[in-house]
């Protein structure tokens, strides 16, 4: 099977890239399925932006503005199309994986609330484990790495290693493309994609998407950033993500038809 196209569905209003761009639950639903109908494989949907800076949602807040969209996306997708909720809270986990989820996103890998690997097992869901350290809100403070791909793998091997003592039998790791890493960083880890699965020992998933580093090369806002995206979900791609993390499906169902074939037989 080659990569995965995950569609991501915003469902808030400060989002760096679309925040407030669906005004109701059912537009919400509507722009998922759109995402299906043009090849997405699953769907992501958040409540709570985790750009650098981000102010924390309460927990309430974040479960009445996704529950509603992940029990209509459940009654609406076609068979087969997953739905993820992205959040590190454990209660909100819960709440979505009731509510139709069956794959928990957590950008921190379990780290801001342990107990949401555990709800993840109780529901048999998957876990996708992001590179994180520190909180959203300050991750871009203090960045400092040796060897970044070396300490990025390491740290998401006992990520993955944690979870599945908790009881999770299908893991992801996520390297956090952006999540408390510069320029360098970003592409270094992009580079090294084929040694950093090897390291991790599970499947990766790569979000980079319209993000800060893309508008750095390119001097592109997040808006105009979709051929600095294509060209970094190609290198993704080729280098070996089993799913890449994406707001424009359409374009990316495209690259993945070229640069798949170029990885898998």
């Amino acid at each position: 099977m080659g990569c995965l196209i995950v569609g991501v569905l915003n469902v808030t209003p400060d989002s760096f890239s679309d925040g407030g761009r669906f005004g109701s639950v059912e537009a919400a639903i509507e722009a998922g399925v759109a995402m299906a109908r043009e090849g997405a494989d699953w769907i992501d949907v958040g409540g709570e932006s985790t750009r650098p800076g981000a102010v924390p949602v309460a927990e309430d807040d974040e479960r009445a503005r996704v529950v509603p969209v992940i029990a209509g996306l459940k009654a609406r997708l076609p068979t087969g199309v997953r739905i993820s909720i992205d959040t590190y809270k454990a209660g909100t986990a819960r709440a979505a994986l009731g509510a139709g989820a069956t794959v928990v996103n957590d950008i921190s890998g379990g780290l801001l609330e342990p107990g949401i690997l555990g709800a993840a097992a109780e529901a048999d869901a998957a876990v996708v484990l992001g590179h994180l350290r520190g909180a959203p809100a300050t991750m871009m403070e203090g960045i400092s790495f040796s060897d970044v791909v070396v300490e990025v793998g390491d740290e998401l091997a006992a990520r993955v290693a944690a979870a599945r003592a908790a009881g999770c039998r299908e893991v992801w790791a996520d390297p956090g493309i952006g999540f408390g890493k510069r320029l360098e960083h970003n592409l270094a880890l992009l580079r090294a994609l084929p040694a950093l699965a090897g390291r991790v020992g599970a499947p990766l998933m790569v979000g980079v998407s319209r993000k800060a580093f893309i508008g750095h090369l390119t001097g592109k806002p997040p808006g105009e950033r979709q051929f600095g995206t294509a060209a970094a979900v190609t290198a993704a791609i080729l280098g070996g993500a089993a799913a890449v993390r994406v707001h424009d499906v359409g374009p990316a169902r495209d690259v993945r038809a070229v640069a798949d074939p170029l990885v898998h037989d």
